[in-house]
């Protein structure tokens, strides 16, 4: 079995928005999933990109994804890296793919120089936690994620 990553390419996206929607219906919320192809492709291959991905392939097949941004930390004054989607199919899952795309990830953090790479697990899923804590990672328990989408957000803008 060979892993082989690579950054995605364009004609990635069919295969990008379908683990997308895998890894809904695996966290219980596959109807919140409301992205296209053509939100994505824009998202990751438009004139401004908002996030970049990164392919796994197992003998030559997609077997998972880490789907990634730079945020800033003020405390820091450096940027860091926000892993926003890991996923890995089922069948590839304990072959090492999701560590080789934690690696990877942690590699780019480190080039671009980061000093935070970050990520968010619900909490009723222990074996990404106890994945999560065997590479070095800790829980950041003191703090809470708030969000504001749906109507709420014109709301707050001023805007509804």
């Amino acid at each position: 079995m060979t892993i082989h990553l690579r950054p995605a390419a364009r004609d990635d996206v069919p295969t990008i928005l379908r683990f997308v929607r895998e890894l809904a219906e695996f966290e219980r919320a596959a109807d919140k999933v409301v992205a296209t192809e053509a939100l994505l492709d824009d998202a990751l291959f438009g004139d401004q990109p908002a996030a970049y991905a990164v392919i796994a392939e197992v003998d030559g097949a997609p077997a998972g994804m880490a789907l990634y941004f730079f945020n800033f930390s003020t405390w820091t004054g450096w940027r860091g890296l926000y892993l926003e989607d890991l996923y890995v199919t089922p069948e590839a899952r304990g072959k090492g793919v999701g560590a080789a795309l934690l690696t990877h990830l942690a590699g780019i953090a480190v080039d671009r120089g980061c000093t935070r790479f970050e990520w968010a697990v619900l909490d009723w899923n222990e074996n990404a936690i106890r994945f999560y804590r065997s590479k070095g990672a800790v829980p950041m328990d003191e703090w809470r994620t708030y969000r504001v989408s749906g109507d709420a957000l014109p709301r707050l803008a001023g805007r509804a």
